[in-house]
């Protein structure tokens, strides 16, 4: 087998590893797992703004602005008017998205990423290194993508 047929069929196992997660996440919670990052960083901020929710996950205000879409109709989340400035509209989580996001399953990337900080540096280095050069070998640098582990469009569906 040549090389590039291994690269290819490690990257295909880890699209796998993503989707199974993806669908596991999904019976267990209700939640995709970008719906899941908003939902957190909702209860980590104070009264944020979709805006900021963005920023911090790294996805576009307009990717994110439909997820909360999504979530305020399954009543998870909330948003009221600033008290302070009547302009803005900050984010809550409802009782029930409270409930149901101590009752999720923790994300894919956690387990990743407490496996990838325990390698040495430049075992860190080499791998994003590696990884990079793979994403530009497929025309990917340009995509809008965020550090969550979910197969398929984000913006479609979240």
């Amino acid at each position: 087998m040549e090389k590039y047929d291994q690269l290819l069929i490690s990257l295909r196992q880890v699209i796998r590893a993503i989707g199974i997660h993806s669908k596991q996440l999904n019976k267990k919670s209700g939640l995709t797992g970008p719906q899941l990052m908003v939902m957190t960083k909702i209860a980590q901020l104070d009264a944020p703004m979709a805006k900021q929710v963005a920023n911090e996950i790294n996805l576009s205000p307009a990717t994110v602005t439909s997820i909360i879409d999504r979530l305020e109709a399954k009543e998870l989340v909330m948003r009221k008017r600033s008290q302070l400035d009547k302009r803005k509209v900050e984010l809550y989580l409802s009782l029930a998205g409270e409930t149901l996001l101590q009752g999720a399953p923790k994300p894919l990337q956690e387990h990743f990423i407490k496996r990838y900080q325990a390698l040495e540096s430049w075992e860190q280095s080499q791998l994003l290194s590696s990884v990079e050069r793979i994403a530009s070998m497929m025309d990917a640098e340009e995509l809008d993508a965020a550090p969550v582990l979910v197969v398929g469009q984000i913006q479609e569906g979240q």
